[in-house]
């Protein structure tokens, strides 16, 4: 009698099926793996000599520049670095260049303009809404140095062919532009006398008392100041309508542009009541909250109501 032919068993062809495409997926991966370029070699030559050591401010203010060369592969590079206080970095500078746009008060460059609000951001503005809109992290990740310094210069010399650079620039260097020159400013938006104001109404726990003072605050600014911040605000509602596809939501735009919107150009400011000491990280942090809470506020507000003797100069404002 021939001897019966053993049955295969399914399960074991099964292993074997994803064993060999389990196999081939790795050979993929591995033949897909490049071993790092010399400048990622470089790069991560770099992180382990300096930026990986914990740096004590305390030890560092008060010292000069510290100079190290890196060399690999023939190349050398050179690298500086220095401590800088937080408070120094982030000080609002007033402009060496009173032509320009940067650095310069909003009223003073309106005026020029003899616009309600100023060019520089009204062609931010519509260059994003034109084609940034759906942009993953806009105004959250960072644009290539060089263009936003570009793109600064040309607004700062009236460079009539801005636009045309705009267009052929990423959209991030877009929005890394419109937030340096708010940064820049020499005075916040909200202004250095308001400010306090605005970060004690916030912490208002009675609603209605919250909303008077807030919204009272709000049209005690100056003209080019109130509308320039509404044409912003009404921006970034519709920035955050697209968040299915940019991940942005109003609480990720007020974190971003709260700071430099609201952050006033006395370093040494304090909006904290409490009779208890704090630390300087501490004050810090309350501050930075306080002014993502300010602009978290206004962007949640359906509308910005106005008295009636006011609203028809803001509607004639706006038509920028």
């Amino acid at each position: 009698m021939p001897k019966r032919m053993s049955e295969s068993n399914p399960n074991e062809e099964e292993n074997v099926d994803r064993a060999g495409a389990r196999a081939e997926e790795e050979e993929g991966d591995a033949a897909l793996r490049k071993p790092p370029s010399p400048g990622a070699r470089l790069w991560e030559r770099v992180r382990s000599s300096l930026l990986k050591p914990k740096l004590d401010p305390q030890t560092l203010q008060s010292k000069d520049w510290q100079r190290t060369v890196i060399a690999m592969n023939g190349i050398e590079v050179k690298l500086s670095m220095k401590f800088t206080g937080r408070e120094f970095s982030l000080k609002r500078m007033p402009s060496r260049k009173q032509s320009g746009v940067f650095g310069v008060k909003i009223n003073v460059v309106t005026k020029r303009e003899r616009s309600k609000v100023p060019l520089i951001v009204r062609q931010c503005v519509e260059e994003i809404e034109r084609r940034g809109m759906e942009e993953v992290g806009i105004y959250r990740v960072s644009g290539v140095a060089t263009d936003i310094q570009a793109l600064k210069a040309a607004f700062d010399s009236n460079n009539k062919d801005v636009s045309v650079m705009m267009r052929e620039m990423d959209v991030n260097a877009i929005a890394g532009t419109l937030k340096l020159y708010f940064r820049e400013l020499p005075e916040p938006l909200f202004t250095d006398e308001l400010y306090p104001n605005f970060a004690g109404g916030i912490a208002l726990s009675d609603s209605v008392a919250k909303e008077s003072c807030m919204l009272n605050l709000l049209l005690s600014l100056p003209e080019p100041n109130l509308v320039t911040f509404l044409f912003v605000l009404d921006h970034l509602k519709r920035v955050a309508e697209n968040e299915s596809f940019n991940k942005m939501s109003l609480h990720n735009l007020a974190t971003v542009f709260g700071p430099t919107l609201l952050r006033p150009s006395e370093k040494d400011s304090k909006i904290s009541s409490s009779s208890q000491p704090i630390s300087m990280n501490d004050s810090w942090s309350l501050e930075v909250m306080a002014q993502v809470q300010v602009l978290l506020y206004f962007l949640q507000l359906d509308s910005i109501p106005t008295p009636d003797s006011k609203r028809q100069s803001l509607l004639f404002s706006t038509e920028v």
